[in-house]
């Protein structure tokens, strides 16, 4: 019981430190893929763009801009330190893993470990989008 109390607290820090010191604002430059999205239930944005490789199939760098509750700005810039460097596919793979994380069907490997504070969302399916919104924008940024 003690353990789970702390890592929830640890798994709180980090969500907070993700939202309030995010290391992944600002935009790629240059700019090979930008997408807008919105969740309209509670007015979270995110603004993505991409950076690729020269061959167009890895992402060399990912930034965004945007407005919202603790989950949805600390979800983004955790998703970003993620996929920095994957390939389109292997990002495109993390996409799905993650939407069955956060609700509740899986959990990410040790090394993915930041990512796992998010979890407890699945408790709050209000909240399910909050986390979503930035995986969702980057399945967008990168099929179109």
């Amino acid at each position: 019981m003690t353990s789970s109390i702390h890592q929830r607290r640890l798994y709180q820090q980090i969500i907070l430190e993700h939202s309030k010191n995010s290391r992944n604002r600002g935009t790629t430059n240059p700019v090979d893929g930008y997408h807008y999205g919105h969740n309209p239930m509670c007015g979270d944005t995110i603004e993505l763009t991409i950076q690729l490789n020269p061959t167009g199939d890895r992402i060399e760098d990912i930034k965004f801009e945007g407005k919202g509750c603790a989950i949805a700005i600390a979800s983004a810039d955790l998703m970003a330190d993620t996929v920095r460097g994957k390939t389109i596919a292997e990002a495109l793979s993390m996409v799905e893993r993650f939407r069955e994380m956060i609700t509740g069907q899986g959990e990410f490997s040790p090394e993915l470990g930041k990512l796992n504070a998010l979890q407890g969302v699945s408790q709050f399916p209000i909240r399910i989008k909050c986390a979503t919104l930035s995986w969702h924008t980057l399945k967008a940024v990168i099929e179109s």
